[in-house]
């Protein structure tokens, strides 16, 4: 099996590769080096009801397959995605601009492991039963829902990706799905592997397009009943108003402004190597990145010195270059954004510690998307810099006196995905833990990930829980049988 990136990106219908309908292409751009080398389908409407029919006739189908074929099926898919692990990982470069290393590392092995995890999950995946003593029994059926949709964001693009597909499609569902218009081509390589792996027909559908002409049109099609989102809240936002009045079900992964909050208690090289990773890792392209760094005031300024030191070693350099830390940020829309939120962080009187400007790629990356580390001191907890998602390589410090003002801090964010706390007293952190208002808390430790876990956020930052039994629930219906005795 020979995975390449093509000239020209298909969308994946009815288990082949076919043009958009209407013939239109979107101009796919390297931003570590500016260069258009793909074209993406610019899908509307029209390829999202040939999608859906597919869908809808491979349903009943897939639904009643034993799970132990659905299980074979996407266990091959995984094991072609190991296959396949150095074509992936530098097709996610290309596209995102992260560097190859992190693609190898994290991105492209955390696809497969969502594809195997889920494989192996709807095996052992239960229901209850409630016996009424003598009188009756009542258990519960899990049905797929039908036709679902999957909509997923450009920062980790086949990570994501999978993360939503993977648990539909073991649920027993057919999926019309569509990755971020800006990072397409893993997707696209995910559809090569569906067909070798032996994926029936119609089961899965990626459609590649943007969000108001195509990823609109899967969120308000009748027969898709219902959407798992990762992406902006804003775009969260509409999404609901469109399939709250469906009552179609809705899973939306939005955006996050999460506090790292450092007691000065911690273990301090072990919580200044993690904080350096949780705040500039994929350039600060993720969603559980600590972009607000809460300091006990004891500490603050010996925290600031080395940290400003250690993060001027993160270089930005060519993403295929195994010594670059920052590879190039995703596009030219979202280098714009974060410089801008930079510049509004100046005038919000904040202070410039390190970075703060654009940087001038060499070589074949002369024209890259590149933003300095930045870090900046000085602003109030509701100021919109600590307010608002920047999702770049950009924090905030602020500094604290004790717990209370910690916890004030903390919550005082319209966001509550996820928090980081460093302390060595474990009365501290759980009494912590439990009062900051987010759905995932790491304790000592950040990003790791136990994919039997709930995954979500409180506030802004979503509704619903994705990951482990959760994912799979809410790909299915609860169905109450009672038996009378």
């Amino acid at each position: 099996m020979n995975l390449s990136a093509p000239s020209q990106i298909a969308n994946y219908i009815a288990g082949s590769m076919q043009a958009p309908l209407n013939g239109k292409y979107i101009d796919n751009v390297n931003p570590a080096t500016g260069e258009v080398y793909s074209q993406t389908p610019d899908s509307d409407i029209k390829d999202v009801e040939e999608a859906v029919g597919a869908a809808r006739a491979a349903f009943p189908i897939w639904s009643t397959t034993p799970v132990e074929d659905r299980f074979k099926i996407l266990n091959r898919i995984a094991e072609l995605i190991d296959e396949n692990l150095d074509a992936l990982a530098l097709a996610e470069t290309n596209d995102n601009g992260k560097p190859l290393w992190l693609s190898k590392r994290v991105d492209i092995p955390r696809a497969s492991s969502n594809f195997r995890f889920f494989a192996a999950g709807i095996m052992h995946f239960n229901t209850e039963s409630h016996n009424m003593e003598d009188k009756a029994i009542n258990y519960t059926l899990r049905k797929p829902i039908g036709v679902v949709g999957c909509i997923s964001p450009w920062n980790l693009p086949l990570y994501l990706f999978t993360w939503k597909i993977a648990p539909a499609l073991a649920a027993g569902n057919c999926v019309v799905s569509k990755p971020s218009e800006v990072t397409p081509m893993t997707a696209y390589l995910l559809s090569i592997i569906c067909q070798e792996a032996g994926l029936p027909p119609g089961v899965l559908n990626i459609l590649h397009g943007t969000g108001p002409g195509c990823g609109s049109a899967i969120v308000a099609h009748p027969d898709i009943k219902a959407i798992s989102f990762t992406g902006s809240t804003r775009a969260g936002r509409e999404i609901a108003s469109i399939a709250a009045p469906m009552f179609k079900k809705v899973s939306l992964e939005l955006g996050g402004k999460n506090p790292n909050i450092i007691f000065a208690d911690c273990d301090w090289d072990k919580m200044m190597r993690t904080t350096l990773q949780s705040s500039f890792s994929n350039q600060g392209q993720i969603c559980l990145c600590g972009s607000r760094v809460l300091v006990e005031e004891s500490i603050y300024e010996k925290f600031k010195e080395e940290f400003i030191a250690r993060a001027k070693k993160l270089t930005n350099g060519d993403p295929l270059d195994e010594h670059t830390k920052q590879g190039a940020v995703v596009s030219k829309l979202h280098f714009d954004k974060v410089l801008g939120c930079i510049e509004l962080a100046k005038q919000e009187g904040g202070k410039i510690l390190l970075g703060g400007k654009a940087v001038k790629g060499t070589g074949r990356c002369e024209n890259g998307l590149f933003i300095e580390p930045t870090i900046i001191e000085g602003l109030g907890p509701h100021c919109r810099s600590n307010m608002e998602e920047i999702f770049g390589p950009v924090v905030t410090l602020q500094s604290f006196s004790n717990e209370e003002e910690a916890l004030m801090l903390a919550n005082t964010s319209d966001y509550g995905l996820s928090a980081t706390i460093w302390t060595q007293d474990v009365s501290r952190a759980n009494r912590v833990a439990a009062q900051v208002h987010s759905g995932i808390i790491w304790v000592n430790c950040w990003l790791l990930r136990d994919l039997r876990t709930p995954f979500g956020g409180f506030k802004n930052s979503g509704v619903g829980r994705e990951g482990g039994w959760e994912a799979l629930r809410f790909f299915t219906e609860p169905k109450n049988v009672c038996i009378e005795l």
